[in-house]
């Protein structure tokens, strides 16, 4: 059991073979530079390693709260969780468990690959995907097959912007500090507007995204993505780049500029800038949104539940985390009840501003 700042070179060479032997996409948040980045916010984390004689076969990052409670790296912002296993390795779950001192594992973005856990899981979600692997021309044919109206309309409001606000600049990487403060302030507004808890208002979260933003690997880059009109951003993108897959995070725009879309624009010109670096793949993560749905040409499945061990740490787990799961689940299976959802949300957000 170590830190994650721990970890030899060797060993993270080690991670990072296995999870390229992976039937996994390669999801940057499952690299060992995400880990490390968490543990430097997150003093509580810790990586289990496994070992077959001399050598390193698995590892299992994950983070150790009260009373023995364990749950996944990053847990609440991450977007893929598990262990990382060489192929077939066989694991007993619950000495897995007691070798790292806790009563629980919990998840909420589990890979689907991830045998060892999936069996735990209490509940299925889509994450929904954009297959850019042939380019980006191929998949606007596919946005013009599937959601002709989106795009048409999407495209108009771009050339719309460029009269009405200044020429539409789209930078990738952009390396402006100032334009990462700028996305986060727009954020935090958003999730305040919508009543829902400000990411951004918890330090650690806010300490993670300023490191990973300068973090620079070759499977891990932290990637800000930027629309400009003219001089002005209008919207932006922080995320997580792999060599094949685009892990986005946190969109957000200026409301000022809501009438052009430019979070739709923006995500477009993210399919074509990944594409064209080579990138297959962006996640656009779990949780239904209409421009997911617009955008997306497939899902995948990922899984939230938790594993646990028998004991009072475990009864804890679930008194602490199920009612609330449930209650979010039924809510999210009722289409009708969930718009009812939001609308409170952003009454209650409108009654706090006031």
């Amino acid at each position: 059991m170590v830190g994650p700042g721990e970890l030899g070179e060797e060993e993270k060479e080690r991670w990072r073979a296995l999870r390229a032997a992976s039937e996994a996409p390669r999801n940057p948040f499952m690299e060992p530079e995400f880990t490390e980045a968490v543990g430097l916010v997150r003093p509580q984390a810790r990586v289990a390693v496994v070992y077959e004689g001399p050598e390193p076969v698995g590892f299992l990052p994950h983070e150790r709260g009260p009373l023995g409670q364990g749950r996944a790296i990053g847990l609440g912002v991450s977007d893929a969780q598990g262990a990382i296993l060489r192929p077939g390795l066989d694991l007993d779950t619950g000495r897995l468990l007691k070798a790292c001192s806790v009563s629980s594992f919990a998840f909420d973005n589990l890979e689907a690959e991830q045998r060892l856990f999936v069996r735990y899981a209490a509940e299925e979600h889509a994450t929904y995907v954009v297959d850019v692997e042939k380019g980006y021309e191929t998949y606007e044919s596919v946005l013009r097959a599937q959601s002709p109206k989106f795009l048409k309309t999407t495209l108009a409001k771009e050339r719309k912007l460029g009269r009405q606000a200044g020429e539409p600049r789209f930078v990738f990487d952009e390396r402006d500090p100032a334009a990462l403060r700028i996305l986060m302030e727009w954020k935090s507004a958003q999730y305040r507007r919508t009543g829902r808890q400000d990411r951004f208002a918890r330090e650690w979260i806010t300490r993670l995204v300023g490191r990973l933003a300068r973090t620079r690997a070759p499977e891990c880059g932290g990637t800000l993505s930027v629309l400009y009109a003219g001089e002005r951003p209008v919207a932006a993108h922080f995320g997580l780049r792999s060599a094949s897959v685009l892990a986005c995070w946190f969109p957000a725009y200026d409301p000022e500029f809501a009438k052009f879309s430019p979070g739709l624009v923006l995500h477009l010109r993210m399919a074509e800038a990944a594409a064209a670096e080579g990138i297959g793949m962006l996640d656009l993560g779990r949780g239904a949104a209409e421009y997911k749905d617009a955008l997306k040409t497939g899902e995948l499945p990922v899984y939230e539940g938790a594993v646990t061990r028998p004991g009072a740490g475990a009864a804890l787990h679930w008194l602490s985390r199920e009612p609330a799961r449930r209650a979010h689940g039924f809510v999210r299976g009722r289409p009708r009840l969930a718009a009812l959802a939001a609308r409170t949300l952003k009454g209650a957000a409108r009654l706090r501003r006031t």
